[in-house]
């Protein structure tokens, strides 16, 4: 092997002994085989997880409290703020499909990061002088005593601009520094293939402590009209994550982008439409396979073995009279079968994707109808007024709680309940138990529901803390949806990092943000029909503008049918799906051995 061949070289010299290579593929910054001792792991790990925990301060320090800095700064209606927020928000995902593709195609992980981590500081920066010099006019404008003044349609475009360039370099970051931190671990090594699993579990506990600051501390300040120190304290944040992921990038390991997925993917659907009379025979002596079945590409990318699913796209692959006239030459004719097994790839994880929308739907609650919830309960704590939106602290403690009760406790049970090494539950498994949790958090919310308006002023004008029910009572609602988290978003991460073919990892990261997405939109969808349903004959409907007059337990009762419904299919869909199978990529049969062993 040639990563073999170099440590010889090198050895020959300084009298070392021989380094041992990664097994996965992964290349250095230069593009030679990675060496195991002197690239990755943990240190590469830990840098990551460090620049996503800075990363998401500065996003969250921004994104959290937009809708009020548009009415209080810029004086637009909650309804036009909203709608603003909510086409921010949506653009951020759709630019993280953005950012996956060119990772996955032309630019590869670290130089995708490290772009749109410079076009996110760019934006940040720029809201940051915009609202110093322009925007807090008169000064100490922007909070509910003092409000700004009108401001110049160019002013209002610098702001528009700073925050759209946020979006994009939060957006195309996101899915990428995900995949990125995983291939610093080699799953072909047992070692590094359990610390890969733990991982995504510090990942996301790093995103939401990252949030947690934001949620607290940054929002303290703008809530008391310091919108400049929030959004400047921004854009340090995101600088000292950029320089921090800079420096370490001699430690890190890399995969080679693989071209276009896009291209490909139609080269299979139209190889098989025209030779869709083809009869395939038995067996796979027939099927075109790139330099003879071996590594079918330049980047290091492990080959998909061939599976029996979805057999009219095998046609694509069959080889017949004709494509031999042509010299096996033409693409959109003959696909090589790993080609071909790649779109099988994405094809079988679909029904998996759809099934997690509807539980993005109950994520989304915590930052809208909890919020207005609690917003109608006791929130005083002696002389201070708790704000309903830093109940969501509640909620990052909770994830925080169960990523360390799962990997210490619950995974070794299970383990050694199996009598088996693997790393406990499967991901497909862990994502099941997310949506059962999930059905839970909603059924809390509806029992206290019940008990707030059992409690509460029906009469009133301005309705906010209206119940005398304690705003506390939101905890067991808040907990569960962070356990439902770590067990779903956790397990999703993996899953889509480890079904993926190596050529499309960012890709599959990028599913997961596309999901919370759909699951702001469909949310959406949902209280539009409901209030339309609810509403006829002049009723309040569930969920009006007072509470008070309402059903707002009725609404999570619904939605925790419609989980359960989706906990159902999600079952089906579990048990129809095949994992990937690639290729391993030991010598022989001794190093496997010693690979188990070990």
């Amino acid at each position: 092997m040639a990563c073999l061949q170099l440590s010889k070289e090198v050895s020959k010299y300084k009298g070392e002994e021989e380094e041992e290579c990664t097994l996965d593929g992964s290349v250095d910054y230069y593009g030679r085989p990675a060496i195991r001792a002197k690239s990755g792991r943990w240190v590469a790990g830990t840098i990551i997880l460090v620049n996503q925990g800075l990363a998401t301060l500065a996003f969250f320090g921004v994104g959290v409290n937009l809708v009020l800095f548009l009415t209080r700064v810029l004086q637009q209606d909650n309804a036009e703020a909203a709608n603003n927020v909510s086409k921010w928000t949506g653009t951020v995902y759709i630019f993280s499909l953005v950012g996956a593709f060119l990772s996955d195609s032309y630019w590869g992980r670290y130089k995708t990061c490290a772009i749109f981590q410079g076009i996110f500081v760019i934006g940040l920066v720029g809201l940051s002088v915009a609202t110093n010099l322009f925007l807090l006019r008169p000064k100490g404008c922007g909070t509910p005593e003092i409000t700004c003044g009108s401001h110049s349609s160019w002013e209002i475009g610098l702001f528009y601009l700073s925050i759209y360039m946020i979006a994009l370099g939060n957006g195309g970051y996101q899915p990428n520094i995900a995949t990125f931190g995983a291939d610093q671990f080699d799953e072909e090594n047992m070692q590094e293939g359990r610390s890969k699993v733990s991982f995504f579990s510090y990942f996301y506990l790093a995103l939401n402590l990252g949030s947690l600051f934001s949620n607290t501390i940054l929002v303290f300040f703008e809530d008391k009209g310091l919108w400049a120190l929030g959004f400047w304290s921004s854009a340090g944040s995101a600088f000292a994550a950029l320089v921090l992921f800079l420096a370490g990038t001699s430690r890190y390991r890399h995969f080679k982008p693989s071209g276009n997925p896009l291209f490909r993917f139609c080269q299979v659907f139209a190889a098989a439409i025209k030779k869709w009379r083809v009869e395939l025979t038995p067996g796979e002596e027939n099927l075109f396979e790139a330099d003879g079945g071996k590594d079918n590409s330049s980047n290091g990318a492990r080959r998909i073995l061939h599976t029996h699913e979805f057999k009219f796209l095998d046609k694509a692959a069959f080889i017949t009279s004709r494509d031999f006239k042509t010299g096996l030459h033409n693409p959109w004719q003959l696909c090589p079968i790993s080609q071909v097994e790649e779109v099988k790839c994405i094809l079988r994880l679909l029904p998996i994707w759809l099934c997690t929308i509807l539980y993005s739907v109950v994520f989304t609650q915590m930052a809208s109808l909890f919020v207005e919830q609690g917003e109608a309960m006791t929130s005083k704590l002696s002389n201070f007024r708790i704000p309903p939106a830093s109940m969501s602290s509640f909620d990052i403690l909770s994830v925080a709680t169960f990523i360390f009760l799962y990997r210490r406790v619950i995974s070794p049970l299970v383990s050694r309940f199996r009598k088996t090494e693997s790393k406990g539950l499967t991901e497909l498994q862990r994502m099941g138990i997310g949506l059962v949790i999930a059905v839970m958090a909603m059924v809390a919310a509806g029992i206290v529901e019940i008990y707030r308006l059992k409690y509460a002023q029906k009469d009133c004008k301005h309705c906010s803390g209206s119940s005398s029910l304690s705003i506390f009572w939101q905890i067991p609602q808040y907990a569960l949806v962070g356990a439902s988290e770590v067990f779903m978003y956790v397990g999703q991460l993996e899953f889509f990092n480890a079904q993926t073919p190596d050529g499309l990892k960012s890709f599959g990261s990028a599913l997961c943000m596309t999901s919370i997405s759909l699951g702001n939109y469909v949310s959406s969808l949902i209280v539009t029909m409901v209030m339309k349903i609810s509403t006829e004959d002049h009723m309040h409907g569930w969920i009006p503008g007072n509470l008070n007059h309402g059903h707002l337990d009725r609404f999570y009762f619904l939605l925790a049918g419609l989980t359960s419904l989706d906990l159902i299919a999600y079952i089906f869909c579990a048990k129809w799906y095949k994992s990937i199978k690639l290729e391993s990529k030991y010598d022989d049969d001794s190093e496997k051995e010693k690979f188990e062993a070990y």
